[in-house]
């Protein structure tokens, strides 16, 4: 163990019955001087916790144990077989032979003085309330987009982050690429003419995730998963989904749909462009979980997801537009104008009066002329994690790419869309229904020609829409100083959610 981790433990072991005490009552301690990491030098090694070690959580735990100033000291997982023993030695050599102890409750860990930053990979519904509880134990933060479940989610990790000073960094990488930086900086400096207007993809084919389960029981919750901790603040519910893991993404009590999952990444680029920092004054969303009966050739099947696969939102800000589209069916490439210049699935494009922008990949985007000709590609990648620790490091908050505020309003985009399209769930409605109430709508697309394309997508993908229509959610009008809707009381109560003990996300002011 190195010198500076030895010196900082120094007081670990008298914390460790407040830690104890603390998992078990829900208290989060705060037992560090709020300003404590902001002498940090660069030689200094930053102890890390990663909460959620599946899927993405491995990324977070390559990135940052590949970082010169960090150790990792914590794997937590309320499902501990998924940190296997190769991949805890293969950290502990990169470490000088330093193990991570493998915990299911972050609590256990927050009272330790040598943890600085707690890094989140878990499901969507623990995002923010993994990043209150560290921030508030006196923890920098590394929160997996989305940062929230719900908009008071976003506002707390936010309010949080700013009333103890911590540096959160939320995962939108794209933020911290070379070709993203550079194509926004070109696009707001006038390269492609006037812009008010842009539309993020997440066309990204999405299959069946099974059959809902009827029964209580029908499915059964892994042995080795500790599900009331895994559960938190959503309600302990029986499993009605065949795979436990990832699968809940389409379940709204713990994930967002793609449109809060994959979609914080392109909400977040689109937003950037247009310069707009702040939420919408309204929207509206149709949509629906369609195509399954088909791909299974059973008209009784009921896919085990709630969300929508097929989503259109609409977002006005007053004088631009911003248009979301999720397609989780198989589909081609969306174009430009006048489907020109090169084309995307997931990514992002931004129309100007003398031209479009593309962002086709995560590191590469393309500018072009109104004719479709190149005027300009943007290329390069960047280190997301690497940004979060030199934030750290200045133990500035704002010297991160992407800021818990940064995060709350992207990810806040899909939690609007998504609220649209809930409280319109039961109104099913025909293309025609649809077009007419568009044609009200104010927006900078064509809002008929989006919708054409939408449904000449399902259909092409044996959808029936007279037996399986779309679904029309409300036009809804959002205070975007308030950050509440306007004369809406229904679509309020969806802003948060019904939090259980003691997994609560505060109100912090």
């Amino acid at each position: 163990m190195s010198k500076t981790i030895t010196r900082r433990r120094f007081f670990e072991d008298s914390l460790l019955a407040a830690a104890s005490a603390a998992a078990a009552t829900g208290m989060v301690p705060m037992l560090r001087p709020q300003s404590a990491l902001a002498q940090v030098s660069a030689n200094d090694k930053l102890g890390v916790m990663v909460v959620g070690c599946r899927s993405r959580g491995r990324d977070h735990i390559g990135g940052l144990s590949a970082n010169p100033r960090v150790t990792v000291l914590y794997l937590c997982d309320p499902d501990p077989t998924t940190i296997s023993e190769a991949s805890i030695n293969a950290i502990a050599e990169k470490q000088g032979g330093i193990k991570p102890k493998v915990i299911k409750d972050m609590r256990e860990a927050l009272s330790d003085a040598s943890l600085d930053i707690v890094s989140c990979a878990s499901a969507n519904h623990w995002h923010a309330l993994t990043g209150v509880w560290a921030i508030q134990a006196g923890k920098h933060c590394y929160i997996e987009k989305p940062g929230s479940h719900n908009i008071h989610e976003g506002q707390a990790l936010a309010a949080a982050s700013k009333k103890y000073n911590k540096v959160v960094q939320i995962g939108t990488q794209c933020r911290s690429n070379k070709a993203n930086i550079d194509a926004v900086e070109f696009t707001r400096s006038g390269g492609i003419g006037e812009v008010k207007f842009a539309r993020g993809l997440c066309y990204k084919r999405r299959p069946s995730i099974g059959p809902l389960a009827p029964n209580t029981g029908e499915y059964e919750i892994p042995a080795t998963v500790d599900y009331d901790l895994w559960s938190g603040p959503a309600p302990i519910k029986p499993l009605t989904r065949p795979n436990f893991h990832y699968d809940w993404h389409w379940q709204r009590l713990y994930g967002n749909g793609d449109m809060g999952n994959q979609g914080p990444h392109q909400a977040d680029i689109a937003r950037w462009h247009l310069g707009v920092d702040r939420f919408p004054n309204s929207v509206i969303t149709y949509g629906g979980r369609l195509g399954y009966q088909a791909e299974t050739k059973d008209d009784n099947f009921v896919d085990a997801g709630d969300t929508a696969n097929t989503e259109i939102s609409i977002f006005d800000y007053g004088d631009k537009c911003m248009v979301f589209e999720t397609r989780g069916l198989e589909t081609p490439e969306l174009k430009g104008p006048g489907d020109k210049g090169r084309g995307a699935k997931v990514g992002v494009i931004v129309y100007g009066s003398d031209g479009f922008l593309v962002q086709i990949e995560y590191n590469f985007s393309v500018a072009f002329d109104l004719e479709g000709n190149i005027i300009k590609e943007f290329r390069g990648g960047g280190d997301h994690f690497a940004d979060f620790i030199n934030a750290v490091v200045k133990g500035d908050p704002d010297a991160v790419a992407a800021t818990a505020r940064c995060g709350a309003l992207s990810a806040g985009l899909s939690h609007l869309g998504n609220i649209s399209y809930y409280l319109g769930e039961n109104n099913k409605a025909s293309g025609d229904e649809i077009r007419k109430r568009l044609a009200d709508v104010k927006s900078l697309d064509d809002n008929e020609k989006t919708l054409d394309r939408t449904l000449e997508h399902l259909i092409a993908n044996g959808v029936d829409l007279a037996k399986t229509p779309l679904s029309l959610g409300p036009m809804l009008r959002f205070d975007p100083v308030k950050e509440v809707f306007i004369d809406n009381a229904e679509a309020n109560a969806m802003l948060t959610r019904e939090y259980r003990e003691p997994y609560v996300v505060p109100v912090i002011s």
